[in-house]
């Protein structure tokens, strides 16, 4: 590989020929040859877009040439535009305050610039001007979260709810029997059912706009210690204000420089916010494979979507593929919670050293939150079937309908009917036109499981 010298405050090193990082990426290129991943693309572009309000801000403050401040700009548009992850190529487990993958980006800029303006524009001097990466990786992080939560996560979330909606004014009107403890209860009609999925929905959304206007807020301006050191008094405001009109998200200086640097618990509470809706989206995966198994030893209440080939031995089976993928999604974000609420106890004194730890675990879960709700509404609940012959059989012979006569008959009375019913495997309306003074258009009133889903005393 042909490479060409390039030094830093350490020396001089070989740094590959086509590359348009510098000296100190490389340093981390050799020392940090852990996991083979690097950080997700939505971060290295959120430093991307605090570079160019960095440059603008400083240049509008009268810290940066005119020029100087351009040709920063337009190198990380063009890198914005297409951002060529092969410049970017270090590992996430790195320095923990995101050092070197603040130098990358600084360095990959401070190249395209200098080629631009045929002069030498510093990755430290300029590009970094006003910033430390101690203000910087926490300020990428809020940054990448928001746009990922406004651009894809809400959205995604929205057309779940969406197409439960639909699917709510298509089959809302059937009954079918309830469970709990996965035992037959009282009936519930399937907007109930799909009621319940929505609100679980509606609250988590609110709780991750909650989380979007905290992220909001940046540690930008803090630079090294939280105190400002070396950033112009109208750094972090300007700063704020050029990124906001760049990005279309209302940012802001954080209220608090040293609790933005030294913790990370707007992060922490973002993954919390993203497990709730993991924990919604399991209790729906879950609920949907329950009511799909069989189709003839299972509870065969609906039939979702038949997407491919369920076994290699066994012909014709077909399983619930996508509620699968979707519950180990659900894990998968659980998991990652709990590594950024240990990451999340790193802040020691004035710095969190677990950053970009938490950036990319943060990333991970909004990006696979954000395919698994279309996945879940367009090849799940919307083609999903109804077994209205399964469903109406089982509400005939459920007994436990007959705890729509308690107040007519007492709760002993309607147990004994229950447990004939149940062990003589008749219509519980059977076997209580016998024990009871009722007609049998009485009881089929009394006991009607549409009637009974509005809840109430039928007395």
């Amino acid at each position: 590989m042909k490479t060409r010298t390039e030094h830093d405050s350490m020396g001089e090193l070989q740094v590959p020929l086509d590359a348009l990082y510098q000296a100190q990426t490389q340093r981390a290129v050799q020392n940090f040859n852990i996991s083979g991943q690097t950080l997700p693309v939505e971060f290295i572009r959120a430093l991307l877009q605090i570079k160019k309000a960095a440059a603008t801000a400083n240049q509008q403050l009268g810290l940066l040439e005119n020029a100087i401040s351009q040709a920063i700009c337009h190198a990380a548009d063009d890198q914005l535009a297409a951002t060529d992850m092969q410049q970017y190529p270090l590992d996430i487990f790195q320095t923990g305050s995101g050092t070197s993958s603040n130098m990358n980006v600084n360095e990959v800029l401070a190249t395209l610039a200098s080629k631009a303006l045929n002069q030498t524009v510093s990755p430290n001097d300029h590009v970094n001007l006003g910033q430390s990466s101690n203000d910087t990786i926490p300020s990428a992080i809020h940054i990448s979260a928001a746009i990922a939560l406004q651009q894809q996560l809400l959205p995604a979330v929205r057309q779940l709810q969406l197409q439960l909606s639909n699917k709510t004014s298509q089959i809302g009107k059937l009954v079918k029997t309830g469970r709990t403890h996965l035992m037959d209860a009282m009936p519930v009609s399937f907007a109930q059912v799909l009621g319940g999925w929505q609100s679980q929905l509606q609250l988590a959304e609110q709780q991750l706009q909650q989380q979007l206007e905290q992220l909001q807020a940046l540690a930008q301006g803090g630079t090294a210690v939280g105190s400002g050191i070396n950033a112009d008094p109208a750094f972090a405001a300007t700063f704020c204000q050029v990124l906001s009109r760049n990005t279309g998200l209302s940012f802001r200086p954080a209220e608090n420089f040293f609790s933005a640097l030294g913790a990370q618990d707007t992060a922490v509470a973002t993954s919390g916010a993203l497990k709730r809706l993991a924990v919604c989206l399991m209790k729906i995966s879950n609920d949907l494979r329950w009511m799909n198994s069989g189709p003839l030893a299972g509870l065969g209440e609906i039939e979702l979507p038949a997407l491919q080939p369920g076994s290699s031995i066994m012909p014709g089976k077909v399983n619930p593929v996508i509620p699968e993928a979707v519950a180990m999604v659900c894990a998968q974000v659980i998991g990652n919670d709990c590594t950024i609420t240990v990451a999340g106890q790193s802040g020691n004194f004035e710095l969190n050293v677990m950053l970009p730890l938490i950036a990319d675990n943060l990333l991970h879960s909004i990006r696979l939150l954000s395919n698994s709700c279309p996945a879940l509404a367009t090849q799940a609940i919307a083609g999903f079937t109804v077994r209205e012959d399964n469903i109406s059989k089982a509400l005939a012979l459920n007994p436990i309908l007959v705890t729509a006569l308690n107040p007519l008959i007492g709760y002993a009375k309607a147990a004994e009917i229950a447990k004939q019913a149940y062990k003589e495997h008749r219509p519980v309306i059977d076997v209580a036109q016998e024990h009871t003074s009722y007609s049998r258009s009485e009881l089929e009133q009394l006991l009607d499981p549409a009637r009974l889903c509005q809840g109430g005393n039928i007395s």
